[in-house]
Formats: structure tokens, sequence, C-alpha cells
């Protein structure tokens, strides 16, 4: 039985704040060869998105690729606050980010919050910037920034703090090894994913787009840039999303897929214990996952 709903509710994630080597280079990627729209420049950070929102992604410079954190929007002012100070009181910690930060972030009122055991810093927010000329897809038909997976060593702690404090439900898990996770009450199968591994790292991040030929055109455009795909075309056992995983300048991991289960919040299935098969992950039965396939980022402020 899984654990009941905490007194705050989600509406989506909001975005992903990478760190990247090469400002430079990494937009052109995310731009020239994914499709998203640069939003602008401030300093050495770069904001894009793939909806109305001013961003979806944020780019900073810096020495080493990974994350620096997980941004989700809260379905209200209330939720904001209650959230605040539900995670105050399981002794997390929670702390509002400062008024100038959050202008240029283009948001309301934000807090952050460090998952313990991942590392992993989460963000919260309930407004955000709306621009008034609509995102318009170039290469890929973008339908919004779809998960952010996480891989922990310690995997069982972080799935249960997730689950009893942050208010997201397992959609399915491979016992021990790894659990999707969607953010009450959007119904979107997952949200955010973690594995079990020996470091705590960035998986992969995701985009979901809205057509099947996209995926199909990616990996071609990809291919033909000398791109290096890690994984895919396929399809996923849980979520049923049809993917593509490929390399981004930092040997980050990227993915695009179409298609998702929705589990809705009244009358929604149990959360599924899957075989650790190759099939799991791939129902087609394609290749294995490329070496490289998640490998590269670290989570900032997370231990190895």
């Amino acid at each position: 039985m899984e654990p009941a709903a905490l007194p705050f509710r989600f509406e989506r994630l909001g975005y992903a704040a990478l760190q990247v080597t090469d400002l430079s280079k990494s937009i052109s990627f995310y731009t020239e060869l994914m499709g998203l729209e640069l939003v602008e420049v401030t300093g050495e950070c770069a904001f894009l998105r793939c909806s109305a929102d001013h961003h979806n992604l944020i780019l900073y410079q810096g020495e080493e690729p990974g994350i620096k954190r997980a941004a989700y929007k809260l379905a209200s002012p209330e939720d904001l606050q209650n959230a605040f100070k539900h995670l105050t009181d399981v002794g997390l910690s929670p702390a509002w980010v400062d008024e100038s930060e959050a202008r240029l972030l283009k948001q309301g009122p934000t807090f952050r919050v460090r998952e313990p055991n991942s590392g992993l810093l989460f963000e919260f927010f309930d407004r955000i910037t709306y621009l008034a000329i609509p995102y318009v897809p170039r290469l890929t038909k973008i339908a919004r920034i779809g998960h952010i997976v996480i891989g922990t060593k310690r995997y069982e702690e972080a799935v249960e703090t997730l689950s009893t404090k942050f208010n997201f439900a397992v959609s399915d898990f491979v016992e021990e090894k790894f659990s999707w996770m969607r953010c009450r009450p959007n119904p979107l199968h997952h949200s955010l994913a973690l594995g079990a591994s020996t470091r705590n790292h960035l998986h992969h991040v995701n985009f979901m787009v809205t057509d099947i030929d996209d995926v199909g055109a990616a990996a071609a455009r990809m291919q033909k840039a000398g791109v290096q795909i890690v994984f895919g075309p396929g399809r996923h056992l849980p979520s049923t999303s049809i993917f593509l995983y490929f390399l981004d300048p930092d040997g980050m991991t990227m993915e695009f897929s179409f298609g998702m289960e929705e589990i809705q919040e009244e009358g929604g299935r149990m959360p599924r214990m899957l075989e650790m098969h190759p099939n799991t992950m791939d129902v087609w039965g394609g290749p294995m996952p490329h070496e490289r396939f998640a490998k590269t980022g670290m989570i900032e402020g997370a231990d190895e």
C-alpha cells in the first residue's frame, strides 16, 4: 500500500538546471539539434524553453557537467506554503530563494530543499512568467520536459524519503534496482525516477514529444551530426514510451520519448513489481545500451 498523500499538491515538473563545461557549445546543441528555444543568456547562465514558460531548462557554465537542481511547479500558493511547512516539520530544512534570484528566474516565491540520500536539490515554486509569444517547435515537436532520472547509492532510503516526505508516488519498480515516480496528483507515469548505483549521479533528462516521427527524425538528425546514440529507438515496458537516448556535448544523457501511461489519482492502479530483464527496458528487444549510457553527470552538492 502506497503512503498517504501529503498536504501539498504538484502541478508538474517545471525545469531542470544543468551545469555544462562549454555554455556556447551546449546552447548550440540544445537549440540546433534538440530544438529548444533560447530565451536569454544572463552572465554564465542560459534559459531555454519548450513551452510558454520562461524556461524549462537552465544551463550554467561550470567546470564539471551534471545536475544542479530539479524544479517542480506546485498547484497553488497555498500548496507552496504547505510544502515549506511540511518539509520544515519533517526536519529537511527548506530555504527560500532570495528575491533577487527569484526575479532572475522570472518566478514567484521559490524555495529549495535537498533530498538527503541522493543529494539532489529540489526547487519548488508556484508561478513562472508566461511568455507572450508562443513556443514554436522547429526541429522536434517537444510537448514538455518530461522527467529527471538519477542514480543513488542510498536507493531504498531515497525512495522512502521521496514517497513519505516529498509526495511522490511509485508507479512501477524493479525490486532493489529502480523506481519510476509521479508527482501527485499529476497522472503522468513518472516525472522522476531513481536507480540503485554505486554513486550519486545524473542518469538522464527527458523531453516528451508529440509524434512518433519526432523520435525517428531525431535519430536520423543526431546520427548525421555525429551525436552518439546510446540506446534506442525502443519501447519501455514501464510507461509504454517509445524512446531515444543520446549524448549532449558533455556526455550527459538526454532522451526524447513519445507516449506515456497516465495513472489517475482516483481509481489508479497499484505499482507493479517488474522483472529485472532487458525486455523491461525495451520490449522490442533491441541492442543493449551503449557503455556511455547514463554515466556522465554529477549531482551538485551530493557525495560521490
